[in-house]
């Protein structure tokens, strides 16, 4: 009994969309034949000098936005059909030739219109389409970017529980640890830990693409920041067997290199071109940092002593999720230069990348310096 009443529910409402749609079309097409009727007796009630041709633009113009290209093709031949009829109806007129001549201009011009109306009509749906093709991406692209965020912060409570978790089974509160135990919980927390910055890292991009990087700005010395960027980098660089180096170029002393910027944010810098030259640097290999001091703007070169990188993907390293296809060892996300460039532009800096013959890579950042401290 339910099954039969939706049946009927379903049919009532395709007979109602039926008969509007219906009622839909039969409109414009009363309106225009009501047109037609109204121009028809001007035209032949009057003498053929008299000249209501004209008039079939609106007839044509209506159907435009109602009809198909074949009926705007029908209703555009038919009034220039009634326009040149008029010329021997009423007969037994003498025809003269500024009589034709205005006859013939008045054909050109509904010509003219109902091409230019079908043609306005095609800009208009190509308009519509590629609004809505790009609403469409719009929309797929904020979903997508909702569902990451969304994903990733979502992450991070697991993953500082894992973390906190394995700090316990190290301070030993569990009971007694090995010697071994304590480097496979090393291990673990030091994986953990990465996992965690790769989720921080992709909450940030996507924040800063959606609202902007917003900076805490104070007098900051990139030399002081890169030296306690090294100091939290050298278990990783030990594991790695990396030697990391900073020199200040021509000079062999130690100065200090301020600008107006804001320290965590450039720390998150240092920390990812370190990373990405430890990373791909060969086992016994060595990163240097080179601090610049210029009257107007400071440089930092990271110079790593990997395979260097290929012309066909210097355009692209700073990216989104750009991993490149080279022969460098490391794979990483793709993120963090991104991001890099991203804390680098938003302090008005540039950021860029580089070979270093005869091998090796060469990143670097410049940014406004202002008078020391």
């Amino acid at each position: 009994m339910l099954k039969s009443l939706l049946k009927s529910q379903k049919i009532l409402i395709l007979q109602e969309k039926y008969l509007r749609a219906r009622w839909s079309l039969a409109q414009p097409s009363k309106r225009i034949a009501l047109l037609f009727a109204i121009v028809i007796a001007l035209e032949f009630s009057t003498p053929s000098e008299y000249l209501f041709g004209y008039l079939y633009t609106g007839p044509i113009l209506l159907a435009n936005s109602r009809l198909s290209r074949w009926g705007k093709l029908h209703i555009t031949l038919v009034a220039v059909t009634l326009t040149l009829l008029n010329l021997f109806v009423p007969p037994g007129e003498t025809i003269a030739l500024a009589t034709f001549a205005n006859r013939a201009i008045a054909i050109m011009a509904l010509g003219v219109t109902g091409y230019l109306s079908d043609r306005n009509q095609q800009y208009e749906e190509a308009i519509a389409v590629a609004k809505a093709q790009l609403q469409s991406q719009q929309q797929l692209a904020s979903i997508r970017e909702d569902f990451v965020s969304t994903l990733s912060h979502d992450l991070k409570t697991p993953m500082l529980g894992a973390i906190e978790t394995i700090k316990a089974f190290k301070s030993a509160k569990f009971g007694d640890v090995t010697p071994s135990q304590q480097k496979v919980l090393e291990t673990m927390a030091r994986s953990h830990k990465m996992s965690l910055q790769l989720v921080e890292t992709l909450l940030d991009v996507y924040r800063n693409d959606t609202e902007g990087l917003k900076l805490q700005l104070s007098p900051v010395n990139l030399v002081a920041l890169a030296e306690e960027v090294i100091a939290t980098l050298l278990d990783l660089s030990a594991a790695r067997r990396v030697y990391i180096n900073m020199s200040y170029g021509e000079s062999d002393f130690r100065r200090s290199l301020w600008i107006n910027g804001d320290a965590v944010q450039l720390q998150r810098v240092f920390v990812n071109l370190l990373t990405n030259g430890i990373n791909h640097s060969p086992r016994g290999g060595k990163v240097e940092i080179v601090m610049e001091f210029y009257s107007s703007y400071q440089v930092v070169k990271v110079i790593d002593s990997g395979l260097g990188i290929t012309a066909e993907e210097l355009p692209h390293l700073f990216e989104r999720f750009y991993q490149g296809n080279g022969d460098r060892q490391a794979k990483g996300s793709g993120l963090g230069l991104y991001l890099s460039r991203q804390i680098i532009d938003a302090h008005g800096g540039i950021i860029w990348a580089e070979n270093k013959l005869p091998h090796g890579a060469l990143f670097g950042f410049r940014l406004p310096a202002i008078s020391e401290k």
